[in-house]
């Protein structure tokens, strides 16, 4: 059943659940009306017998016995003869019968009723009667009064009743249904619409946008999302096609090199030196060529989530440490200090957390000037651990912070080609491991100091 709805088309739906809610509102509304009639008319029956029952007693307490009922005959006559459609039956202590109206009138055939107190019903060929009886104490002598109201027109109309109800409960369903369709499929022309122009879009028309002015209010939501949808799609699609031209911009150097330097040494024969020197140029080329390569297939499983992570304890102390026993050596030679302060352990791939603290590092001492410092920082809190790396140099614009993190962006403003250890790609690996490590990473620059701030969360309890 669930797969069948769920095949329905949206109008198809709401088409049906506007007739499901007419007809129950149609069924209730009839039902009411035939319950209520019918109490109304079975009200009126009890109320006519009742009332005769009553002027019946009223006649009978005067009389002191059943002999002298014959007296009693012209006022009986008189009083119940009027009404075509009620029997009288009086009878005596001994089951005879006493007084009849009509004179042929006989005792019900489901005369005793079960309960003496009660009205009842009941069937003669193609007639309907209701019934009542009462006793009454003349002298010494209880009589038993019966009446008999025929109900045959009042049963046969509500029956007919019943037959034109659902009659016209089955048309109101159908109309409903088709009333319901025209109104699904007129209220959901916004999204037809929608639809099309969904439809219509393509990549280069990722820059429009859909106007919310005519749309509905409850599909303003879903035209919001879209459009931010679109904002997103046109941002990645523009980073992706310059993601391919500054692929194409970075290999191109380095083959436009091995070309020329080929191509001068073929000229014309050379010594066995100048080979050499030519192949050690080459090979220098192809492991620039090799490193871009395999960063860049590192980014890729980053992106689909494929970077293998073997989590463990790290003290971050330690783990810098060893960094700069490589890196003082760099920064000696450009006269750069560098100071480390704080603790802190976080759970991560050591060899991946490195990558970061090497790159983030060798970035900084590319940007620091000669006689400046380096601070990197630890901050251990309960919600995790914060390392920042300081670095002097020219202040970063702040249109530019938020596209370091991508592939071979580059702040400068005039673009250049990367030299073998930059490639434009250091930044956007740091920022995918730690991504993998369910931390987040960012910069702040201002006043000629340059921060990359790291978070990593705390390391669960067990």
């Amino acid at each position: 059943m669930r797969r069948l709805i769920a095949r329905m088309s949206l109008t198809l739906r709401i088409g049906l659940a506007f007739m499901l809610a007419a007809t129950a509102v149609i069924f209730l509304t009839a039902t009411g009306f035939y319950l209520l009639s019918k109490h109304h008319f079975e009200e009126l029956d009890q109320h006519t017998l009742q009332e005769k029952i009553h002027s019946i007693h009223s006649l009978l307490e005067f009389y002191p016995g059943s002999a002298e009922l014959e007296n009693l005959r012209p006022q009986l006559h008189a009083m119940l003869g009027a009404h075509e459609t009620l029997r009288a039956v009086i009878l005596g202590a001994d089951e005879r019968i006493l007084f009849a109206e009509p004179p042929d009138a006989d005792l019900p055939p489901s005369y005793p009723p079960d309960n003496h107190d009660e009205h009842w019903t009941w069937q003669e060929e193609n007639s309907f009667f209701r019934g009542a009886m009462t006793r009454a104490e003349v002298a010494d002598e209880t009589l038993t009064v019966v009446l008999a109201l025929d109900i045959t027109t009042h049963t046969l109309f509500f029956r007919s009743l019943l037959h034109w109800l659902w009659a016209g409960l089955l048309l109101c369903a159908l109309a409903s249904a088709a009333l319901g369709w025209l109104v699904a499929r007129s209220g959901l022309q916004p999204l037809r619409k929608i639809t099309r122009r969904v439809a219509s879009m393509s990549a280069r028309s990722l820059s429009e946008r859909m106007d919310i002015s005519g749309v509905p209010a409850e599909l303003v939501p879903m035209v919001n999302s879209f459009n931010a949808m679109l904002a997103r799609l046109e941002d990645a699609f523009a980073r992706m096609s310059n993601f391919s031209a500054d692929i194409a911009h970075e290999m191109r150097t380095p083959v436009s090199n091995m070309m020329t330097q080929t191509e001068v040494v073929l000229t014309r024969e050379r010594d066995m030196a100048t080979y050499a020197n030519n192949l050690h140029s080459n090979l220098e080329e192809l492991k620039h060529l090799s490193r871009m390569i395999d960063d860049m297939l590192f980014l890729a499983k980053s992106d689909n989530g494929l970077t293998p992570v073997r989590p463990q304890t790290l003290a971050l102390h330690d783990l810098i440490t060893k960094q700069l026993d490589y890196y003082q050596i760099l920064a000696d030679d450009k006269e750069i200090a560098i100071e480390l302060t704080g603790r802190g352990n976080i759970q991560g791939d050591p060899l991946l957390i490195a990558r970061v603290i090497s790159n983030l590092l060798s970035n900084a001492l590319r940007y620091t000037p000669s006689g400046k410092t380096i601070r990197i920082s630890l901050n251990s809190a309960q919600e995790g651990v914060q390392l920042t790396i300081a670095n002097p140099g020219e202040t970063i614009e702040p249109h530019h912070l938020s596209r370091l993190f991508d592939r071979f962006y580059r702040a400068d403003s005039a673009r250049h080609e990367g030299t073998p250890n930059n490639a434009g790609l250091g930044l956007a690996i740091a920022a995918a491991i730690v991504k993998a490590h369910n931390g987040r990473i960012w910069c702040t620059s201002a006043d000629g100091q340059t921060c990359f701030h790291l978070e990593f969360p705390a390391i669960a309890s067990r």
